[in-house]
């Protein structure tokens, strides 16, 4: 079986800060990862060298056993979540249509198929009938579940979302983690995530980016462990091994 991702002694540093250093990780097909370590510790650089938008220093990454930028659209990408202009004029299903603008034809139009298949991603996201709704119009928890559906459109192997449940509100947040693990079927996904308590449960396993990247398995993540990482206790450590 071919690895999804395979890094191999990987070392990063922007301008001679080292970043990330001997990362060494396999993920496997259908595996739902989430990643979590403390602010700075490289999460999202780690993300953007498997999406191939940044070239390590030492080492290799390869997904699908090549390099990434020959596989990049394989990969779906959520980004953490930015400001968004309320008031600029595009629906929801122009979002979504913006994950495969690589198949506009001639004319700078999708072909009705790849329309199709937009709002088949809005469908599996529950969004169906927002899908002529100005974009603007979301709240926080739908805003998500947009951009969900633009990363899934073009059916990728590989979903990577950099904290996609930040800053929305917690029932919003299950129902977003719930979605996710249906995708899971479908797809490996890889999750940034500080709120480990919500999803854990859907998880296949754990990695800690800290400079380096530990591979845990959930049971192996208990209460001591995030405190000692986070400086803050779980408030609900049932969901954790002791």
């Amino acid at each position: 079986m071919i690895d999804i991702i395979s890094i191999h002694q990987l070392f990063f540093s922007y301008n001679h800060q080292s970043i990330l250093e001997d990362v060494n990780i396999t993920v496997q097909p259908n595996e739902f990862i989430v990643v979590f370590g403390p602010n700075g510790g490289g999460k999202t650089t780690f993300f953007k060298l498997i999406l191939g938008l940044l070239q390590p220093k030492k080492g290799w990454v390869k997904v699908l056993n090549k390099n990434p930028q020959h596989t990049r659209h394989l990969m779906g990408y959520v980004p953490q979540m930015q400001q968004v202009d309320r008031s600029f004029p595009i629906s929801v299903l122009d979002v979504v249509m913006m994950g495969c603008l690589s198949k506009l034809n001639c004319w700078g139009r999708f072909p009705k198929a790849m329309c199709k298949l937009g709002l088949q991603a809005l469908e599996k996201v529950d969004l169906l009938h927002k899908a002529k709704a100005p974009f603007g119009s979301l709240s926080g928890g739908e805003t998500q579940r947009a951009l969900i559906a633009r990363a899934i459109v073009d059916h990728p192997k590989i979903l990577l979302l950099d904290e996609p449940t930040a800053n929305v509100d917690p029932q919003a947040e299950k129902s977003i983690c719930q979605l996710l693990k249906e995708l899971n079927a479908d797809m490996t996904i890889l999750m940034v995530s500080h709120d480990l308590q919500t999803i854990i449960d859907k998880a296949s396993r754990l990695i800690c980016v800290n400079r380096q990247a530990t591979s845990l398995q959930t049971k192996e993540v208990c209460e001591h462990f995030a405190l000692g990482l986070y400086h803050t206790p779980l408030t609900n450590p049932q969901h954790f091994s002791f």
